[in-house]
């Protein structure tokens, strides 16, 4: 079968891939992560913030704002560090996790719905942004990249955790992939951990850049244990899931437990599973070039 996107006869124009409907994506985004239990997830991953709270030198009283927070780990990492955070979410009832994480460990934020490509604030209202695992999710990168760097006065930091294309994240997400393909032209959200994609992003606005190659360990019983969990509350598994059929679903699902053939360090007892992130501060230009 030929490329579609290639000429089909000598000399003929290559048909253009259209530009992603990018309105129709968010609210199939919407429903994913609201699909499941997010914070199941999530909470598992607090230590990643912690250390990109430390990384960005989060300060007391500096306004601090959690971009695409989820169930708030970013968040919680900052108000621990006597922040005053601003956390934001497309999904209402990811904030509404956060919020009773915050009451439960007697900390305070204030939580808004807001799209990381269209933030509702004023030019330099924050002295840091955080984001762990949300704003690579956006559609348009360039986008993002350029709210976060509105919304962070001169002078200030941006803090990312991303996961890379090589880790094993990176390979779950090539691997759904093949089963339920992403929409045309989207751009991949593993992009944002590569060092190259950040310097295009940022560079230009960017005093200096940190970047630092970071292992998250995912730790469960059993790779059957982690792919039940995965497969009951994480969003973009669960809706992979459920968009195929019965066969389809199982061939999936032989390809996820393959994967822990190749990364699982656990032996057969238990299920540890290394995942490679970029863990990256952007230092803003106190005055743009």
């Amino acid at each position: 079968m030929s490329d579609p996107i290639q000429p089909a006869v000598p000399g003929a124009q290559p048909r253009p891939t259209p530009a992603p409907d990018s309105d129709a994506i968010k609210q199939r985004q919407r429903a994913t992560w609201a699909s499941g239990d997010y914070a199941v997830i999530g909470v598992t991953l607090q230590i990643v913030a912690e250390s990109l709270a430390e990384a960005a030198d989060v300060r007391a009283n500096e306004r601090v704002l959690d971009v695409a927070a989820g169930n708030g780990n970013a968040t919680l990492a900052a108000a621990r560090r006597n922040a005053r955070v601003t956390a934001t979410d497309y999904v209402p009832a990811l904030l509404d996790k956060a919020r009773g994480r915050l009451e439960a460990d007697g900390l305070s934020a204030t939580l808004r719905e807001a799209d990381a490509e269209d933030l509702p604030f004023a030019d330099g209202e924050f002295d840091v942004a955080l984001s762990t695992f949300g704003v690579m999710f956006a559609p348009d990168h360039r986008r993002a990249a350029g709210e976060m760097l509105r919304v962070v006065r001169g002078g200030g930091r941006i803090g990312l955790a991303n996961w890379t294309p090589d880790g094993f994240i990176g390979h779950l997400f090539k691997t759904v992939g093949g089963h339920v393909p992403p929409p045309a032209g989207l751009q991949p959200p593993v992009a944002w951990g590569t060092e190259e994609h950040l310097r295009d992003l940022f560079g230009v606005h960017a005093q200096h850049i940190s970047i630092e190659r970071k292992m998250f360990k995912f730790r469960y019983a059993s790779p059957a244990h982690w792919l039940e969990v995965f497969r009951n509350y994480y969003g973009p598994l669960n809706r992979a899931f459920a968009a195929l059929d019965a066969n389809a679903g199982l061939a999936l699902e032989k390809d996820i437990l393959a994967l822990f053939d190749r990364f699982n360090e656990g032996g057969p007892g238990s299920l540890v599973v290394p995942s490679e992130y970029l863990e990256a501060v952007v230092f803003k230009r106190a005055v743009l070039m």
